[in-house]
């Protein structure tokens, strides 16, 4: 009987993502990695060490010199949550890919190993699976929202549930038009909607850097779609591209927005706009349960996803739980809310740069 093949050790070192051999190599085996995502890229690691000052760890396993698994990690360090080596930060999900199990175990095995080197608290993985017993599970904090798109822009109106759908054709009689790009107006629209809607919702503002990064490093798989009520934008937001599935990550609408019916425009438009790059998939992103953009997105048939977040500590205390939802926050969440616009973007993106 013949023994089970078992594949050779990978070598596991850190990329040098500045290396355009590198990135090209990490991002041949994401094509072929049936779980990878936008965050999983080397330009989202490159953007968030340029736009939020945050500096990247991209772990690569290589067997014969070709790629066989990734772990892009991210050192955050924050003087408000603390400190941690995430996969990935900032982003959804980004977790361990392999092409193999012994593979898979050397690159937790080397992240693990480098959290306890650099000193970080905590190490943590979005998504995937872990070995061994010394991780924390949350999954019970986040959503996210995700189906196939139809096949035309009238079959996706009519995809949506019926009373949403009504919603969606009272915006169309409200004179909103939507566009799309990449440019400084694009950029200066979703500015100027994403910071006025963050700040309602009590949350720091991202450097405006980092959405210029992202732009920047993610080329064509990134652009903003803002919709406007003649010159004034009242809803923004900054998508991502990758193997079929547009993600709308960073977005939002002003005050007025809602009595315009302004984000049910935009995410009609989404849809839309997704048919039109040739799209198959739309990913809304994450919400967390119980709040109302998780129902928000649930109204338009999206159907709920538990999202796994897996945490790791050096001293192998329960993980620090850091939810704007706890009641701890809510009076500085509440404060928040009530800074004037120009305040809140001033000092706001010396937080954020840090809450990944």
């Amino acid at each position: 009987m013949n023994a089970p093949f078992v594949p050779p050790a990978a070598t596991i070192r850190e990329a040098d993502l500045s290396d355009p051999r590198d990135s090209a190599a990490i991002e041949a085996f994401l094509a072929d990695a049936s779980d990878s995502t936008p965050f999983h890229l080397p330009g989202w690691s490159r953007a968030i060490e340029r736009g939020c000052g945050q500096r990247p760890h991209y772990l690569i396993a290589e067997r014969g010199g070709i790629v066989a698994g990734v772990l892009p990690l991210i050192d955050i360090r924050s003087r408000v949550v603390g400190r941690s080596l995430t996969s990935v930060g900032f982003g959804v999900e980004g977790g361990i890919l392999a092409d193999d199990d012994i593979t898979h175990t050397a690159l937790e095995a080397a992240g693990w190993a480098l959290a306890q080197r650099l000193g970080t608290p905590t190490f943590e993985l979005r998504g995937g699976r872990v070995s061994g017993e010394s991780w924390h599970l949350d999954d019970t904090t986040y959503l996210d929202f995700a189906r196939d798109l139809t096949a035309d822009h009238e079959s996706e109106l009519l995809a949506i549930p019926k009373k949403q759908r009504a919603e969606v054709r009272k915006a169309f009689a409200n004179d909103l038009t939507v566009t799309v790009g990449r440019g400084d107006r694009d950029l200066a629209a979703h500015y100027r909607v994403y910071s006025e809607s963050v700040r309602n919702l009590g949350t720091p503002i991202f450097p405006r850097a980092l959405f210029r990064a992202i732009l920047a490093d993610m080329g064509e798989r990134a652009d903003i779609l803002t919709v406007w009520q003649g010159e004034r934008p009242i809803g923004s937001t900054l998508s991502l591209y990758w193997k079929g599935t547009m993600y709308p990550f960073w977005g939002g609408g002003v005050r007025e927005a809602r009595a315009l019916r302004g984000n049910e425009r935009m995410f009609y438009a989404y849809a839309c706009h997704a048919l039109d790059r040739g799209c198959r998939r739309l990913d809304l992103g994450r919400s967390k349960a119980g709040t109302g953009p998780a129902a928000f997105k649930k109204n338009f048939g999206y159907l709920p996803r538990p999202l796994g977040y897996w945490r790791r500590t050096l001293d192998g205390a329960a993980p620090r739980t850091v939810n704007p939802l706890d009641p701890k926050y809510a009076r500085k969440t509440e404060l928040w809310k009530k800074l004037p616009l120009p305040v809140a973007n001033l000092i706001g993106p010396w937080i954020a740069r840090g809450l990944g």
